[in-house]
Order: structure tokens, then C-alpha cells, then sequence
């Protein structure tokens, strides 16, 4: 059987949730991070109709590459940096701006920027304000800003981040926390900042600065813990559907899938659709998490397997094999699916696996 599991990417929504960035943070400049293939949505795809942003940032060196060969005019962004000399001369020679958040990573820009005195460089500078992931340590701060601006080919091509690690909670006391040290930390660097990302963005002007760093809302899923992305006029990007490929009338008493985890109290149709975990749709789902079909939500019933979920839709007896089936999208929120799955919506866009056909909908770039 041919693949029936599809997820259609509207590119018009794309465009949308980038103009809700636009009119939320007017005085930023965008760094569209579209790291791990876009969050599932295609990297080159994404990127091509995003047009109008300013640069991109992405995790790892090749989608780094990928992404300045296809945009030789954009600020290209490298999060986490590099890790030897080599992996450094070569997105310097390419222009791509990798993240510095260590001392090793300035003893290595030191030794490159010596034998390529001549060379001018784009970097950012990461400073550890409370998340404790990657970047400065705030007692190093300034000896490391010393360090970088006494090489002549950083001059005036150096900006500053750090990260917000409880941004999704808008009310958490640890934002304006690393806001204020944040602040503080960079009051006398002459350089342009950056502190937010999509729930920061859309949390507090203040967390603003010169360039903000929106990825999951461009997709349309909420960056909050609470409420919905719709509560943001954020529009889902992917749709993600399926097909029946059987219907079944199941008596009560009977039992669905695998371990004979589900039975009927009284008698029902199943009908089976294609898709299951091997495509990305996550298997640890509640119980009853739904689908739409025709536009009516009706519960997935058993476990879902490598290829197949069941689905009962009771009494109802006018669907037919071929028929759509809505797993995500439009009127079925990814957040909502995320929550049934004890997940977050950036793991299951992240996750549709390459047995999913992708269709992108509405012109890449505009005319």
C-alpha cells in the first residue's frame, strides 16, 4: 500500500505567525530558528518562504551549511558552536556565526583569528544567566568580552544572548531574574542582544532587545505552559492525516490491538487508519485521545502500533475506506495531542518520521 499518512505544511500560516512576531516585537530584528529540519516541518522547504526574517539559527554544522548555501545573504546562526579547529575554520570560512559559550571556544578563536589576521569574523557571545546549559559564566563575562574584542577581526561583529529556561511560565520570578542580570551583565558592552525566545518574545516587551528568537510559535503550537496557541493568533502549520484502511464491527465483549488492552460494553465499529509510531505518531497516548473525521472527534481505542491506530466511532456507519483522518492540525490542536502523550508539541513535530509524505500548500515565496 502506498504511504496515506501526510503532513501538509501551509506555508500561508508560516507567514502568518511570522507577522504576529513582527507586531508583537516591531523593533527586533528575527532569528527564525529552524533546527532540527525546521521542527519536523523541512528545513530548506521553511526556510526558502521565510523570506522577510533577518537570519536563521539552527543546532548542528550541517543544517548550518545547508542553510547558508541556499541563503548566501542571510545571517546564518550555529547554536551550539563548534568543538575543534577544524569544524571552526570551516563555518568561519563559510560565514556562519557560531555561538561562543566557553573558554576552550576562545582559546580556539584566538589561534584561528592569529593565522588569518586579515579575516573578519561574526560571532555571539552566550552569557549563563541562570540556565545552566551552555554559555559564560557571569564572573567571566567581561574578561571573555576583553579577550574577543582584543582581536581585530571581531571588531564590531560581535553580539550577545543568553537564554530564558523558564520562559513558558510567564508568571516564573527566574525571568526577570536573568532579565535584570542579563541587563546588568551588558549595560557597558557596545553590542547588539538577544534574549527571547518564542514565549519570551510574547511574554514582556522588555525581554526584547535587538533581536528575538521565535521557533516553535512560528510553527503554530504554544510556547506557554497554559492556554493555547490560538489564545496568541498563532496558526498551525502542519497538518498531519491519514487514511482508513479498514472498518471492523466489533461485538461487546470482544478486545482491540495489541495485549487485549480495550473492549466494547456494548456493540461498535473500528475503523483502522494508517499511521502509527513508526511514522512519528506517539505510542504512550492516553486512552480516548482523539481524532477528527468529518470534522466530529471520535476516540483512538487499543494501543497504537508501528503502523496502525483503531479508532471508535460507535453507531456511526457512513464512513467509507479512503476517508480522512485529521491526527493533528487545524481544529485538533499538536498541543493538545502533546498533553495526551505526557510530551510537548516541539518533540512530536520534531519526530514525524521520512515515511510520511510531505506537501507544502500555498507559494514558497512570495510573487
Amino acid at each position: 500500500m502506498s504511504r496515506v499518512a501526510i503532513a501538509s505544511i501551509n506555508i500561508d500560516a508560516l507567514k502568518h505567525n511570522v507577522s504576529v512576531v513582527k507586531k508583537a516585537a516591531p523593533n527586533s530584528k528575527i532569528l527564525a530558528v529552524v533546527k532540527a529540519n525546521a521542527y519536523g516541518h523541512g528545513l530548506l522547504e521553511i526556510t526558502n518562504a521565510l523570506q522577510d526574517v533577518d537570519g536563521f539559527a539552527v543546532a548542528h554544522f550541517e543544517e548550518a551549511v545547508k542553510v547558508r548555501e541556499a541563503h548566501p545573504e542571510k545571517v546564518v546562526v550555529l547554536l551550539q558552536g563548534f568543538s575543534d579547529e577544524i569544524e571552526l575554520t570551516l563555518l568561519l570560512s563559510q560565514n556562519i556565526q557560531p555561538v561562543i559559550h566557553s573558554s576552550f571556544q576562545i582559546d580556539l578563536l584566538e589561534k584561528v583569528a592569529a593565522q588569518n589576521p586579515s579575516e573578519k569574523f561574526s560571532i555571539w557571545l552566550k552569557i549563563d544567566t541562570g540556565m545552566h546549559r551552555l554559555g559564560i559564566m557571569p564572573k567571566d563575562v567581561q574578561s571573555a568580552w576583553q579577550r574577543l574584542t582584543g582581536l581585530t577581526n571581531f571588531s564590531g561583529n560581535i553580539k550577545v544572548m543568553s537564554h530564558l529556561a523558564n520562559a513558558d511560565k510567564v508568571a516564573h520570578p527566574n525571568n526577570d531574574v536573568q532579565f535584570e542580570l542579563f541587563q546588568n551583565l551588558t549595560e557597558d558592552i557596545p553590542a547588539e542582544k538577544s534574549l527571547s525566545n518564542s514565549a519570551g518574545l510574547l511574554a514582556k516587551k522588555k525581554y526584547h532587545f535587538d533581536w528575538v528568537r521565535p521557533g516553535i510559535m512560528l510553527y503554530g503550537a504554544s510556547p506557554f505552559t497554559y492556554g493555547s496557541a490560538e489564545d496568541n493568533d498563532l496558526k498551525p502549520v502542519m497538518r498531519l492525516t491519514s487514511r482508513i484502511i479498514a472498518i471492523n464491527g466489533i461485538k461487546k465483549g470482544e478486545t482491540v490491538g495489541y495485549g487485549s488492552c480495550w473492549t466494547p460494553e456494548k456493540d461498535t465499529t473500528i475503523v483502522v487508519v494508517g499511521i502509527g509510531y513508526g511514522d512519528g505518531y506517539p505510542r504512550q497516548l492516553e486512552e480516548n485521545t482523539p481524532v477528527l473525521i468529518s470534522g466530529n472527534r471520535f476516540p483512538i481505542v487499543g494501543r497504537v502500533s508501528m503502523d496502525m491506530i483503531c479508532v471508535d466511532v460507535g453507531e456511526t456507519n457512513n464512513f467509507a475506506i479512503g476517508d480522512e483522518v485529521l491526527l493533528w492540525g487545524e481544529g485538533l490542536p499538536v498541543d493538545e495531542i502533546a498533553e495526551k502523550a505526557s510530551t510537548i508539541a516541539y518533540e512530536l513535530l520534531c519526530r514525524v518520521t521520512a515515511r510520511v509524505k510531505y506537501q507544502y500548500e500555498n507559494s514558497i515565496v512570495d510573487e
